[in-house]
């Protein structure tokens, strides 16, 4: 069963993770001062996550532990 967008967002808050203005629509951006680039995050807080998105966080958290 996939994660829910308001469980990855959690992920992403407790590894440091802040999100900033620019998204557009449902799209919301996280920018971490150890990580090039922002992870940016599309659908409702409620929606099921894609598997790309449940990816691209599990490598951006792994990635500014190291």
């Amino acid at each position: 069963m996939p994660r829910k967008l308001r469980e990855l967002i959690q992920t992403l808050a407790g590894a440091g993770f802040y999100e900033i203005s620019g998204g557009k629509g449902s799209h919301r951006k996280f920018v971490h001062q150890n990580y090039a680039g922002a992870v940016t995050l599309s659908g409702k807080i409620g929606d099921d996550a894609k598997t790309y998105q449940e990816k691209q966080v599990a490598q951006a958290v792994e990635q500014v532990k190291s």
